[in-house]
């Protein structure tokens, strides 16, 4: 039996094909019908390159794609399940560097990328590799080649354990590795959260998030389509654009930047979420305070939830019972947890440890890193998240630090040694530092500390200038501080805990 999750969702499609999926700003919509007759074109078209689908014990071809938010974006993904084919999204903010290091390792035989960065592509790709671009309407040489497009409408009959993503998760390291997303993580998740959550085909969701990550991909349109629901469909978030479709929408889904913007938004009113049954917020910690001005403005109490690239969504405060304030809930239905000392024993309850976790939304491994991956978990198949964590008598879990001191910037991950690489190089950097601090806005800010070699004076705006030409705008430091030395402990390890709190008040 075939464990296509397309399938899956053809399975859960509404009876009625002519409903629609998507809205879109402009008033036109995508049914289920046209969804299908797309993706169905897609993946013929995709045949035609002679791309392999995934096999047991053959990761099948991979399609690159670092391409704005659009409908053909988010259909090439569904051709990409419905073929077999494995799907690589990319951050659009990526710059040449990073760009070449995912070509590199994931060896895509078809990348697409937005018109505008044809030429660096063309630069990039190497023999095998076939580039097509994708525009934020939706046009571009891609959508132009498979218009004529013999359809393929039978779906790619795929083992439950056959690849169908590959996400890229940097780590403290400084290089980005490989998730390895199976049919199965996938499609267990979503139904998972459809239930947990909840949806059914009367919901609509406003999808206002970027479909690079895990979150507006794989969550949201995951749990959309595994109801037979209908989503409105917005380019980026707009505070305003959301407000304008929240008396029309039953859901939202968001990052805790997102709502502390649609707090500072008069538009925010109990009678604009009249018809709102539920407000999800993930990807990165919900200051309390915006959790209570948010209640107190609307009248409903955000659900916040945890996941990450690797697991997807594992732990959910309760759709009907008390959602609290700066926890993350409870481990969702087939999924485990233990919280777990540094020689991987479980701790007792309120007492921080580190986060493991298990379940068939978990990863098995990362793309051509057998030793990382065999260091990631234990022998006994456990997961190390690498947050800390507790967990009370009520069996809910709070987030209490993160071991590998990640920094969250509106709701995308910043792994500091990355930065801190991008730094050292720099003329007159003797050594850096990357930190988080408390920001109104992002959550956290990405925030560099830097020694100056000897004799040499450091212009903040320069170093981040720089930086800026190397790694996408949302790791580059926010500010620059400068000193004459880090903080170190007898280990000669830079005590980070101390530059927060020096620089970011804690």
């Amino acid at each position: 039996m075939s464990e296509n999750l397309f399938q899956w969702f053809q399975s859960r499609f509404p009876k009625d094909r002519d409903k629609p999926a998507l809205l879109h700003p402009d008033g036109s919509t995508l049914s289920y019908a046209e969804l299908d007759q797309e993706t169905a074109r897609l993946a013929g078209w995709l045949r035609g390159l002679d791309l392999k689908p995934s096999q047991p014990g053959s990761p099948g071809d991979r399609v690159s794609a670092q391409v704005p938010k659009s409908v053909n974006a988010l259909l090439l993904y569904l051709a990409c399940l419905r073929g077999g084919f494995v799907f690589h999204p990319m951050n659009p903010a990526y710059q040449r560097e990073e760009l070449r290091y995912f070509l590199v390792n994931a060896e895509p035989k078809l990348v697409v990328c937005a018109p505008e960065r044809q030429q660096q592509f063309a630069e990039l790709v190497t023999s095998g590799m076939q580039l097509h671009t994708l525009d934020d309407t939706g046009s571009g040489s891609l959508t132009d080649a498979a218009a004529n497009a013999e359809p393929h409408t039978e779906i790619s009959s795929t083992a439950a354990d056959n690849l169908a993503a590959l996400l890229y998760s940097s780590g403290t390291t400084g290089r980005p590795k490989g998730v390895m997303l199976t049919n199965r993580n996938l499609r267990s998740n979503a139904a998972v959260l459809v239930q947990a959550w909840g949806f059914t085909n009367e919901d609509v969701l406003v999808h206002a998030l970027p479909i690079f990550h895990t979150h507006g991909l794989f969550v949201a349109v995951g749990c959309i389509l595994g109801s037979g629901a209908t989503m409105h469909w917005l380019p980026k978030f707009d505070a305003e654009s959301v407000l304008e479709r929240l008396p029309h929408s039953t859901a939202f889904m968001g990052v805790p930047t997102h709502y502390t913007r649609l707090v500072q938004s008069p538009g925010l009113t109990p009678e604009t979420c009249r018809s709102m049954r539920l407000f999800v917020s993930g990807s990165a910690p919900l200051l309390e305070e915006t959790f209570r001005q948010f209640q107190e403005r609307t009248g409903h109490t955000i659900l916040e939830r945890y996941g990450m690239t690797e697991i997807g969504m594992h732990l959910s405060n309760p759709l009907h019972g008390e959602r609290r304030a700066g926890t993350v809930g409870q481990p969702l239905p087939k999924a485990e947890i233990r919280i777990c000392d540094e020689q991987d024993q479980p701790v007792g309850l309120d007492t921080p440890g580190g986060l493991q976790v298990r379940g068939p939304n978990v990863f098995s491994e990362y793309w051509k890193l057998p030793e990382k991956t065999a260091e990631e978990f234990t022998a006994e198949g456990w997961f190390r998240t690498g947050d800390i964590a507790q967990l009370d008598a009520n069996g809910t879990v709070m987030l209490v630090g993160r071991g590998k001191d990640v920094v969250i910037s509106g709701g995308l991950n910043v792994y500091p040694k990355e930065v801190e690489q991008v730094l050292d190089a720099l003329p007159g950097v003797l050594e850096s530092a990357v930190i988080g601090v408390p920001h109104p806005d992002f959550g956290e800010a990405v925030t560099a500390v830097v020694v100056p070699e000897t004799g040499t004076t450091l212009d903040s705006s320069a170093l981040i200038a720089a930086v800026r030409e190397q790694l996408a705008g949302f790791k580059c430091p926010k500010t620059v501080h400068s000193l004459p030395e880090l903080p170190r402990n007898a280990m000669g390890k830079v005590q980070k805990n101390e530059l927060r709190k020096q620089f970011g008040g804690g």
